[in-house]
């Protein structure tokens, strides 16, 4: 089984965002995951899920914090995606990956650690898409997709491949602090 540690935007960003995604019928996508930023992907989390009560214990401990969704990049020609600006994922994706301690080798081939990038991808050549078609999305994504507030992250969700699709198995709050009753 394959899992992964992930922040979904605001379910309204979530929504506004699939239907951008579904433009493109090659992009199989937005049936695969929903939108999501990756805190912590596949390596070191293995089937018998006794990394749940390490990644719960991180989280208890972790305040809640403003995440911003800013500016429509690219891996090469391969993935376009949303960028994402806030130290503190850094710092809760590296707190997580330590915890679970994976493979250096396997952490390095998920691009862990001082090569986490976050971000919200909108489609890849991996999920169907041609080079023309990433593209068309960026350029398109530039202009429609950049009105996006901050949002406090409240919580962390794992997700579980389960039939051709992921699915969110857990969701674990993160700390609230006297400041954030206001959000």
């Amino acid at each position: 089984m394959e899992y992964f540690i992930a922040i979904t935007p605001p379910k309204k960003y979530g929504e506004i965002i699939t239907q951008f995604q579904r433009r493109w019928p090659n992009n199989a996508l937005p049936d695969f995951v929903e939108p999501h930023i990756t805190v912590k992907s596949q390596a070191g989390l293995n089937e018998d899920e006794y990394w749940i009560d390490s990644i719960k214990a991180i989280c208890s401990n972790f305040a809640m914090f403003k995440l911003s969704l800013k500016g429509v990049k690219s891996f090469g020609k391969s993935v376009v995606y949303i960028g994402v600006e806030s130290n503190k994922i850094r710092i809760l994706h590296r707190k997580i990956v330590e915890a679970i301690s994976p493979d250096p080798e396997n952490s390095r081939k998920y691009y862990e650690l001082d090569l986490y990038e976050p971000h919200l991808t909108l489609g890849a050549k991996e999920f169907g898409m041609s080079e023309a078609e990433l593209s068309e999305m960026k350029e398109l994504a530039n202009n429609c997709l950049h009105d996006f507030h901050s949002f406090i992250v409240k919580s962390i969700k794992i997700y579980k491949l389960i039939e051709n699709r992921y699915q969110k198995i857990h969701e674990i709050d993160l700390k609230q602090t006297c400041s954030d009753k206001t959000f």
